[in-house]
């Protein structure tokens, strides 16, 4: 399914975020990330570190999350390790809402994908307007460098492997006017340690 910022309309009022940014939902980021700071592909030196305790604190943060917001990339991967899975994190990120945020993917076949084509900012900020539970992003790439260049995102949870990944992509970054405050911060049995930080802007 593809819809726009002018679908959204009919469901949305018009955004006053001055007068509303109190009581605007949070848009969380959670991305894996290596001891040398890689984003990129961690399918291929995170998924050892996924086990039950990691799990079980992704599926209890999709589960107080009313919708995940994606890029193209995330969502080909995602779909193609969890549609057709078992559990309660595959019951929980098959049954969420998914927004797509692409030009280029075609029709989505994961179940409740809506695909969005243009006007990401607007479309985000009335996402973050409208419902009760979180809205959930995973991965570090271009969709959150532009929620970060238009002050969206809210906090940021770092899962820092002990490993490197020796990527030569772009690693994690935010702009300069973006303050990261750190909220809390623990370590799993695997040796990740997790970090989560709220998000300002100046």
């Amino acid at each position: 399914m593809s819809i726009s910022v002018a679908a959204l309309n009919g469901r949305y009022d018009t955004l006053d975020r001055t007068a509303e940014g109190d009581n605007m939902r949070k848009l969380f980021e959670s991305t894996l990330i290596s001891l040398d700071g890689a984003v990129d592909n961690p399918g291929s030196w995170a998924m050892r570190y996924f086990n039950e305790e990691s799990r079980q604190e992704a599926t209890e943060q999709l589960r107080r999350s009313d919708a995940m917001l994606m890029g193209r990339n995330t969502y080909l991967a995602l779909a193609a390790q969890w549609a057709n899975a078992d559990g309660e994190f595959a019951d929980a990120i098959n049954r969420i809402t998914k927004y797509v945020f692409s030009s280029t993917l075609e029709r989505p076949v994961w179940s409740n994908t809506e695909l969005i084509t243009t006007d990401l900012p607007e479309t985000v900020a009335k996402l973050k307007a409208d419902g009760d539970g979180d809205l959930t992003l995973y991965g570090h790439g271009q969709l959150s460098r532009t929620l970060l260049e238009h002050s969206l995102l809210d906090e940021i949870m770092l899962s820092v492997h002990p490993v490197t990944a020796n990527s030569s992509a772009s690693g994690f970054t935010v702009p300069e006017r973006a303050r990261l405050t750190l909220r809390e911060s623990h370590a799993r049995k695997s040796g990740v340690v997790v970090t989560t930080y709220a998000v300002s802007y100046t």
